[in-house]
């Protein structure tokens, strides 16, 4: 009996190293401030890095709108810096299909996603996801529900002053969230596939409304407790239900 219980302990810290050692395909970052007022650039050890964060608050909030101009001497004016962060932010950006270059143009934000493919993104996710919150219920370890815990937003509740910001804020998270699901999962093709897509960056950017984290909030506690039982069926119905509400919820924007 201890043997077969070391052998389990074992099989879990293995999982558990796994999921920690794996690249992440989206990556948290604390969301800048996309208010009225000049963002604030503190000129740390990595400036591009925090001008990537500050362009993408905007764009997530909307300050800068699908299919605006972004002129690098505009923003490199704004921001009080050198135009070779702003360069290296943007083509960050564009790699992540927020941002177009085009040719003797320069930079624009991203067109809005279309009501076609809007409606196969989600077409996607609802074959994808739900069986992967299946097989993440099943593998679920205590170390790897604390990870997802943190990714969830949950704690995102208590809000501020900022909206935009914590909305910003938020689309990140949830695009965390939902890789670490698939990551605990463990089928590398279908997160890579999804996270390519970018969905969720693009589908935050359709409107800006508080009902759209405050009830995604509530959803992902749902798809949490489901992963603390150990259930796969339940999870597999709650991350069904998320998807389904996200999309009620977004589509009012194609109206």
């Amino acid at each position: 009996m201890i043997a077969a219980e070391d052998r389990a302990s074992s099989r879990a810290l293995s999982r558990d190293k796994a999921v920690r050692s794996q690249k992440p395909l989206i990556r948290s970052h604390p969301a800048a401030d996309p208010g009225e007022g000049v963002p604030v650039i503190h000129r740390g050890a990595s400036l591009a890095e925090e001008v990537y964060e500050a362009i993408f608050a905007q764009l997530m909030a909307l300050k800068i709108p699908p299919g605006g101009r972004i002129t690098v001497d505009a923003v490199a004016r704004e921001f009080n810096v050198s135009q070779t962060p702003i360069r290296e932010a943007l083509g960050r950006l564009e790699g992540e299909g927020l941002v177009v270059k085009t040719h003797l143009v320069g930079y624009s934000a991203a067109p809005q996603v279309s009501r076609q493919r809007f409606t196969e993104l989600y077409q996607l996710r609802l074959l994808l996801e739900p069986d992967a919150a299946c097989k993440a219920a099943t593998a679920m370890t205590d170390a790897a529900l604390q990870e997802l815990t943190e990714a969830a937003g949950v704690m995102s509740h208590a809000g501020g002053p900022d909206e935009r910001a914590r909305y910003s804020r938020f689309a990140r998270e949830d695009a965390v969230f939902h890789d670490k699901i698939l990551a605990v999962a463990g089928n590398e093709l279908i997160r890579e596939t999804l996270a390519h897509q970018h969905t969720h960056f693009h589908i935050f950017r359709l409107m800006f409304h508080s009902r759209v984290t405050e009830e995604a909030l509530d959803e992902h506690a749902a798809i949490l407790a489901a992963f603390s039982r150990h259930d796969p069926d339940e999870a597999g119905r709650a991350m069904r239900t998320h998807i389904e509400r996200s999309r009620d919820r977004l589509l009012p924007a194609f109206d």
